[in-house]
């Protein structure tokens, strides 16, 4: 899941070990439209892809209190509340409702929260400070994860979808290019640009199209029930749970909203992705099927 509050390390596994994978998975699924074979995997961000660690975020919230009191001549502290001000409001006003909004929307809750009047040129200058402090504490890659799409790009069209919280697209772009993920990757959507959230089916009818397939000819893997398996399902994808040996601080709210989400594969690993069965899951996955 993506919505870090205040959003490198290669894997050394050996790649020699990596089981073939065939290049396409005959596969039979639920979705309108296609033959349902396989031909294209989704991925979530946060939590899946990439991680911020506690001293990550730590450094993300200094670095932007210090930025955007540097620019509005005050102190950190004086802007601390405001700054938290703004996740509230979002989530009261938007991410509640599965809604995303622009970077500059958040900067205009910073403004609101302190009652102060700043011109458009000084709104450009907050809005910069605040959207790409992530790309100088560059957040930390899940373990395997670069094998896995470097070895599933060969084989499959590659999406993501990012819930993007306080990061907007812009700036996860560039995040992960120099993490030397993005390469891998043929369509991403980011929801500070759509303008809606996983789970809505908008978000990954975008991702769907971008990659020319049908929701019955993708799989998607992410480690929220919610907004990743009870999403992607709903629209006729296939769906894997990961769950990572260990967390960041990019974690949603662990809701199900009182619904039953069965993924169709659990993985604790991402290299389990390397070794697909005849129903395009993980053969050593732990399946709810």
């Amino acid at each position: 899941m993506d919505m870090t509050m205040d959003s490198a390390g290669a894997s050394s596994f050996n790649d020699s070990s990596v089981p073939s994978v065939p290049s396409v998975v005959d596969l039979h699924h639920r979705g309108n439209g296609g033959d349902g074979v396989i031909k294209a995997i989704g991925f979530d961000l946060w939590e899946t892809l990439i991680t911020n660690p506690h001293d990550v975020t730590h450094a993300h919230k200094s670095l932007r209190l210090e930025r955007l009191s540097r620019i509005l001549s005050t102190t950190p502290d004086a802007i601390e509340s405001a700054y938290a001000y703004v996740w509230t409001r979002c989530q009261e006003l938007y991410w509640s409702a599965d809604k995303d909004v622009p970077c500059r929307t958040q900067i205009e809750h910073l403004v609101e929260a302190l009652q102060i009047d700043v011109d458009e040129p000084t709104l450009r200058e907050l809005e910069e400070a605040y959207a790409t402090v992530a790309i100088e504490a560059l957040p930390v890659v899940v373990q395997g994860a670069r094998e896995v799409l470097r070895h599933l790009a060969a084989r499959y069209k590659l999406g993501l979808i990012s819930n993007t919280g306080r990061t907007p697209g812009s700036a996860l772009r560039v995040i992960l290019d120099r993490l030397d993920l993005s390469q891998y990757f043929t369509a991403m959507v980011f929801s500070n640009e759509h303008g809606e959230l996983k789970p809505r089916r908008s978000i990954f009818e975008r991702l769907r199209s971008a990659l020319d397939v049908q929701f019955n000819e993708m799989v998607f893997v992410g480690d929220n029930l919610y907004v990743d398996v009870y999403g992607a399902q709903s629209c006729g994808m296939k769906a894997i749970h990961f769950i990572p040996p260990q967390r960041g601080t990019a974690v949603a709210p662990d809701v199900d909203h009182g619904l039953t989400i069965e993924p169709d594969a659990t993985i604790y690993d991402l290299r389990e992705l390397l070794a697909l069965d005849a129903n395009g899951l993980p053969s050593a996955s732990v399946s709810s099927s």
